[in-house]
């Protein structure tokens, strides 16, 4: 039986570790973090610094345990202080990742750009849109290649424009409805159809000149069941007293009101600890507390705390939402 003499080594061994690397004044200062901790943090999910780091402290190299000197620090960032260097590493610097993670991560964009490109767009014969499948085979045929400095709409907008120039495709039209008010205003004047995206902004003015709006009901339409787009030229709207807006704000605010009232009786009920999103306010159980800090509800409102406005439920964050990613998708995608 051979017997070895384990050596005891004073050093730390960093497993599992995520590097973030930045390159300031010549030198390489990288920090170990834990995997998946360092998008959290850019997100503003995660804000807890201790969460994120294996350790207050700033390496020129990781893999091999090498310690950035006070001189190289202090010339660099101004302050050795190895806290709020690891912060500004962790807020600029470049995240390390390997191979096979890189690679996951380019399939994934493809995939994002693949899908809001056959949701954008249609197949002029049939007014159908093309599958998936159909979407990544052109995308191969004209060696599209991601870009990972993009964002996946923006290359998305670039390959529609490609795919147009070589295949039988073309942007999908978007459906709308034009209101506008009869001349003698004894009521209003409704039509649906479908429009090409590119003539949206002039039709806008227009109407604007005779008191009409244009409201988009859909951005991308595609044809279902082998109907077409039912459109209803001069329907009379009917004549309805329309409610207050002061009588319809109250009514919501008081319905929010109870919805709130009655969340509190039920977390007090149930006897749980609640905490009250600060962004959001709104209060919820410590469970449910990070789940909710990465929804679309709570990073929507966190901008607007920055911002100084007031937060917004989550129906009305939602809202709020749809018509910024359509406004979005009419500018981006307007040709």
């Amino acid at each position: 039986m051979s017997r070895t003499l384990v050596q005891p080594v004073g050093q730390k061994r960093l497993t599992n570790v995520a590097v973030v690397r930045l390159r300031k004044h010549g030198q390489r200062f990288e920090i170990a973090c834990f995997p998946n901790k360092v998008l959290s943090w850019r997100a503003r999910v995660e804000k807890d610094i201790d969460e994120v780091l294996q350790s207050h402290t700033v390496y020129s190299n990781v893999s091999k345990g090498v310690l950035a000197k006070s001189k190289e620090l202090i010339k660099a960032f101004g302050t050795d202080d190895q806290t709020k260097i690891c912060i500004e590493i962790l807020e600029k610097g470049e995240l390390q990742v390997s191979g096979k993670e890189r690679e996951a991560q380019l399939s994934s964009q493809f995939r994002d750009i693949a899908t809001i490109v056959m949701e954008k767009t249609i197949n002029p014969d049939t007014r159908r849109p093309y599958t998936i499948t159909m979407i990544e085979r052109l995308m191969h045929e004209i060696h599209f290649a991601v870009d990972p400095n993009l964002t996946s709409k923006e290359q998305a907008l670039k390959v529609i424009k490609k795919l147009i120039e070589h295949f039988p495709i073309k942007r999908a039209p978007l459906r709308v409805r034009f209101t506008a008010p009869k001349p003698n205003f004894t009521g209003l004047m409704e039509k649906v159809c479908e429009i090409e995206p590119s003539i949206l902004h002039s039709c806008e003015e227009r109407l604007k000149d005779v008191q009409g709006r244009v409201e988009v009901l859909s951005v991308s339409a595609h044809a279902e069941g082998g109907s077409s787009v039912e459109q209803h030229d001069n329907v009379e709207v009917p004549k309805a007293v329309p409610a207050k807006e002061s009588d319809v704000v109250a009514e919501i605010s008081e319905t929010m009101q109870k919805q709130s009232i009655s969340t509190e009786i039920q977390g007090n009920a149930q006897g749980k600890q609640q905490r009250r999103c600060k962004e959001c306010d709104v209060p919820m159980d410590d469970k449910l507390y990070r789940e909710h800090c990465k929804s679309g509800w709570h990073k929507h409102n966190y901008t607007r705390h920055k911002n100084g406005l007031p937060p917004l439920s989550q129906e009305e964050c939602m809202v709020e939402m749809e018509l910024a990613d359509s406004k979005k998708d009419l500018k981006d995608y307007d040709f």
